[in-house]
């Protein structure tokens, strides 16, 4: 593996406390993460590991926190994309996403996320109003990131099927239960999800997925090579996660386990996983 492949971070975060709370960081486990995390925390690590480019991913779900991303973004070279959130049930959801790409730094904005993953209802992706935001996210040239639990990727299958002009990016591999070791049913939806061509997978957040104090590289290989086989390397991009893998890794160490787990590709294909994949789904 050459030090001289470009390296995109397709997912990772930052917040302030300062300017508001992250009412998601609560009890013992998350408290490393309570604290204020900015661009000049993760510049330092990214380079060092030799990214060149990243995607800021929204944390929250408040209409502020998408200009303010932008805005870093277009005060950084570092920063290449944003996926923000708006309300997708909104009837003026094609108006905002207009006004956000008018906005300084507004050209970065690459994505729309919302937290599904917190959502009671496990077809929220299916209701009629969910769908209209999102056929005014592929309207925009924008793409649609997914937070989801294993539970839920039944419905992202449904929703990549009723939107084929919408590209779907699954999000920490749709959160595999790698810490208790179990591959089913995870692995037959994700396979399931990835048989649809306008999916495409992120090699991110196992670390946290797996036991955050003991976890291995060999930990993380069936749950990798699963979205490996499904999806393939020009479908796979590599996100570190940060600053919430630092639960349970450091960014260099991330950067490690997945460069250990596309080890066998060819060099082609670790630099599809590595950036091109991320470059050409998110217009890098």
């Amino acid at each position: 593996m050459t030090g001289r492949e470009r390296i995109v971070d397709a997912h990772h975060h930052v917040w302030d406390l300062a300017v508001r709370d992250q009412e998601w960081i609560i009890g013992e486990e998350l408290a490393p993460l309570r604290r204020t995390f900015t661009l000049a925390d993760l510049e330092p690590e990214a380079r060092a590991a030799g990214v060149y480019a990243t995607v800021l991913v929204q944390t929250v779900t408040v209409p502020e926190e998408t200009p303010e991303f932008l805005a870093l973004a277009d005060g950084d070279d570092l920063v290449a994309g944003v996926v923000g959130w708006t309300d997708l049930t909104a009837p003026d959801v094609a108006d905002t996403l207009a006004a956000l790409r008018e906005l300084p730094g507004g050209d970065r904005l690459v994505a729309i996320r919302h937290q599904v993953q917190e959502e009671p209802d496990p077809e929220w992706l299916l209701r009629p109003d969910v769908r209209r935001g999102l056929s005014a996210v592929a309207a925009a040239g924008l793409v649609y990131d997914l937070v989801v639990r294993p539970h839920q990727l039944a419905a992202a299958v449904g929703a990549a099927d009723l939107l084929p002009q919408l590209t779907f990016v699954l999000d920490h591999a749709g959160k595999p239960p790698i810490a208790t070791g179990s591959l089913r049913p995870w692995a037959d939806d994700v396979t399931a999800l990835a048989a649809r061509p306008n999916t495409v997978c992120k090699l991110s957040g196992l670390v946290t997925e797996a036991d955050p104090h003991s976890w291995t590289v060999d930990d993380l290989r069936p749950y990798a090579g699963t979205v490996l086989e499904a999806f393939g390397p020009d479908r796979l991009m590599f996100g570190s996660d940060w600053p919430v893998c630092r639960l349970a890794a450091g960014y260099a160490d991330v950067v490690d386990a997945a460069r250990s787990l596309i080890a066998g590709l060819s060099a082609d294909e670790r630099q599809a996983v590595l950036a091109t994949t991320a470059e050409r789904t998110y217009g890098l």
